[in-house]
């Protein structure tokens, strides 16, 4: 077996890990109607800046946090934070700081236990690799996250399809199941 089969068949295993109630429910909390705020550090940070321009190109109003010209938060935003571990001390402050403001807040990450899921009120979990697993917690050959970090942009690129498939019936309320 050559390393691009390994590592496809470890996405393919997190992708078949997937809670497609998870997708939808993800899918049915991005709306137009609300700003969208997405946070993340390292290569997970780099994913989620991508989500954010995939979901701009889609007609969203959305920020990365941090960024210079990104607005204060206000109420009734959502507030996406990504995290394989769910414990990046900026993610987790940036989603606290999101709360005390009345935003909405996702978890993307690989741990359903972490402080970042839980602060959240809706998870949707990508069970790779995440920083800091080890042993039988790894259940991969590739380097630090990046199993997560693959699949993560697998996972939200298929959202933005699901976005776009569904904004073009102008449904909002679809519960179609695209997974």
């Amino acid at each position: 077996m050559d390393i691009f089969d390994i590592i496809l068949k470890e996405i393919e295993d997190v992708l078949s890990r997937v809670n497609t109630q998870e997708m939808n429910h993800t899918l049915s909390c991005l709306d137009k109607k609300h700003r969208i705020f997405v946070g993340g550090e390292g290569r997970s940070g780099l994913v989620a800046r991508g989500f954010a321009m995939r979901l701009m190109h889609l007609g969203y109003t959305v920020y990365v946090a941090g960024e210079t010209i990104t607005p204060d938060l206000a109420a009734e935003d959502l507030f996406i934070g990504v995290s394989g571990s769910g414990a990046s001390a900026n993610v987790v402050n940036d989603a606290a700081k999101a709360r005390n403001a009345g935003c909405r807040l996702l978890a993307i990450t690989g741990k359903h236990d972490s402080p970042l899921a839980e602060a959240s009120d809706a998870v949707l979990c990508v069970p790779g690799t995440a920083n800091g697993d080890t042993g039988d917690d790894s259940g991969s050959v590739q380097l630090l996250s990046s199993l997560f970090d693959q699949s993560l942009h697998i996972v939200l690129d298929a959202l933005c399809l699901a976005v776009s498939l569904r904004d073009v019936t102008d449904n909002t309320s679809a519960t179609d199941s695209y997974w």
